[in-house]
């Protein structure tokens, strides 16, 4: 929770004014850094009651979310610190993602492509790479509530972050409840049964993993499939491909991506060994996203950076400069 904020000679009168004046001396203390929008904290803090909620159903013994909720956006969230990247990270990935489903539609794909992607008729077998590609859709669409808003599916949290969370929310439950200690070993025992059964989910990380394994058993299998992820702004599957050939978490790499410059892209997707005109749509879609996390402040449209990434894909192809 966070530390309440004091100045000789002044009695603060409330909790809320205690915050507000720390957040101000935060902000005093280094006026040109970048801040949250209101965009972004909504995002997060959705994300974070989405993951409190599901992880009290999986604790059970009687605990009401909705009561949770409320008493720790009031009393502050326990492991905020440990909760901030991983929400941050998913809410900047859904960022991106809506502002490419807002934009204009992506390229085309070629007819060898599209023969591609039409290649396993219904009701037909599925490939090795096709299998992969679906489990990739499902762990992702895993990541989202039923009405379609971000959220962090638990077989993707870090074990710490969850045993954290669980821990917390069963103290909480327990403290309610008047610390009765037949009580206490209830909770203890739901929360040992929570913690055994994440240890056998496998989520996105391992969906991630399997695609890119079975795209590697062939040496273009893997750059033509990251290609033509870029090309269709199928940001999930670059993040995925990425993550996989890096051996770092989904979240981790999707956070590597927004909060990267222009001029370190290519480093990030280098093992995937695309090539370097291919990049264009991802340099761009990035650079036009507002408010990211980068180097120098918040990014903006900038058209020269939008123009020089498209310049740089003309040129290093010899069809395009003719």
């Amino acid at each position: 929770m966070a530390d309440s904020f004091s100045s000789p000679g002044i009695d603060l009168p409330s909790p809320i004014l205690s915050a507000r004046l720390h957040e101000l001396a935060q902000y005093l203390a280094a006026p040109a850094a970048g801040r949250l929008t209101e965009e972004q904290r909504a995002l997060a803090l959705g994300i974070a009651r989405r993951l409190v909620a599901d992880v009290a159903v999986r604790l059970g013994a009687g605990v009401d979310s909705d009561v949770l909720w409320h008493a720790w956006v009031e009393g502050g969230i326990p492991g905020a610190d440990r909760l901030a990247a991983a929400c941050f990270a998913r809410a900047e990935e859904h960022r991106w993602r809506e502002q490419s489903a807002q934009r204009a539609s992506p390229p085309p794909t070629s007819d060898d492509e599209a023969a591609a992607s039409d290649a396993a008729p219904v009701g037909g077998a599925l490939s090795d790479i096709e299998r992969a590609y679906l489990a990739l859709q499902i762990a992702d669409r895993k990541r989202f509530d039923a009405l379609g808003n971000p959220a962090l599916a638990i077989a993707d949290l870090a074990p710490e972050l969850f045993r954290s969370l669980l821990l917390d929310i069963a103290a909480w439950r327990l403290v309610q409840a008047g610390k009765d200690d037949l009580f206490a070993a209830t909770l203890g025992e739901a929360a040992r049964t929570a913690l055994a059964h994440h240890v056998d989910e496998a989520g996105i990380d391992a969906a991630a993993r399997a695609y890119h394994d079975s795209l590697a058993a062939d040496f273009a299998g893997l750059p033509d499939a990251a290609a033509m992820a870029i090309a269709r702004h199928d940001w999930p599957t670059v993040i995925a491909l990425a993550a996989a050939a890096h051996r770092r978490p989904y979240g981790d790499m999707a956070l590597a991506f927004l909060a990267a410059e222009t001029a370190a892209l290519p480093s990030l997707l280098a093992p995937l060994r695309i090539d370097r005109a291919a990049l264009a749509p991802l340099e761009a879609s990035l650079s036009m996203l507002r408010d990211r996390a980068v180097n120098g402040g918040a990014a903006q449209d900038d058209y020269a950076v939008l123009l020089q990434s498209r310049a740089d894909a003309f040129a290093s192809s010899p069809e395009r400069g003719r």
